[in-house]
């Protein structure tokens, strides 16, 4: 089986390089395609404002994420990188969260995060519906998945909904019916083992005694042989 890393990220803008930081890390863990329930989620002191257009967008505001840990604390970079080890790392526009992570990283003297070990959603979105709009939220209409927990634009929320859009875009309902397939097959296998073991209430003859005194006065009358009946009482 395969462990795999939806991950997703909040910022104060859109380039590290102009001074935008991380404010919020999200990774939920996947096993050959299922939720583990295993997660990791942190806020992080930016250390600078929050820009109204920011704020806007994911509701995190400067005075909430004052006094958070900064990123380079132990409970902030060890325990992202203890959890993510070297799993592939999925993300919807895998650029934008690999570049302020591996910018981060790059800050606290760690090493990055390589380019080959990201999946983009987003890209293998286009090259399944070329031509249409691949937002993460038009991937959930699309694929029905409910918005109903997104108030704004959060994190550990949106991890989970890209869990559910990657699980479509890898087979999403087939994958699912190869699995209950799977589970069947081993359901019937199990019955099939157990059909021939013995039966703890014997059932009824559906014969009477009559009955069969009759057959076995026709069975000497019309076979010469009788050895093989009379193995089976008949």
């Amino acid at each position: 089986m395969a462990r795999e890393i939806v991950l997703d990220t909040e910022t104060t803008g859109f380039e590290p390089t102009q001074g935008h930081r991380l404010v919020e890390i999200a990774c939920l863990e996947i096993d050959d395609f299922v939720p583990t329930g295993r997660s990791f989620h942190t806020y992080i002191d930016p250390c600078r404002d929050m820009p109204p257009d920011a704020e806007r967008v994911h509701g995190l505001s400067g005075a909430f994420l004052k006094g958070k840990p900064k990123f380079e604390h132990p409970e902030v970079v060890d325990a992202f990188l203890d959890f993510v080890g070297d799993a592939p790392l999925i993300a919807h526009n895998a650029t934008f969260d690999r570049n302020f992570i591996n910018y981060e990283l790059g800050v606290v003297s760690r090493h990055p995060l390589h380019e080959t070990r990201w999946i983009d959603t987003l890209a293998l979105a286009r090259a399944r519906f070329p031509g249409m709009h691949n937002s993460l939220d038009a991937l959930c209409k699309r694929f029905k998945i409910s918005l109903s927990e997104r108030e704004k634009h959060g994190a550990l929320v949106d991890a989970k909904l890209l869990a559910a859009v990657y699980l479509e875009l890898k087979g999403g309902r087939e994958r699912r019916l190869e699995l209950t397939t799977a589970a069947m097959a081993v359901a019937v296998h199990a019955a099939a083992r157990s059909a021939y073991g013995a039966r703890p209430n014997p059932l009824a003859p559906r014969s009477t005694e009559a009955e069969r005194a009759t057959h076995a006065e026709f069975i000497r009358g019309v076979v010469k042989n009788e050895d093989l009946w009379a193995r089976f009482g008949l």
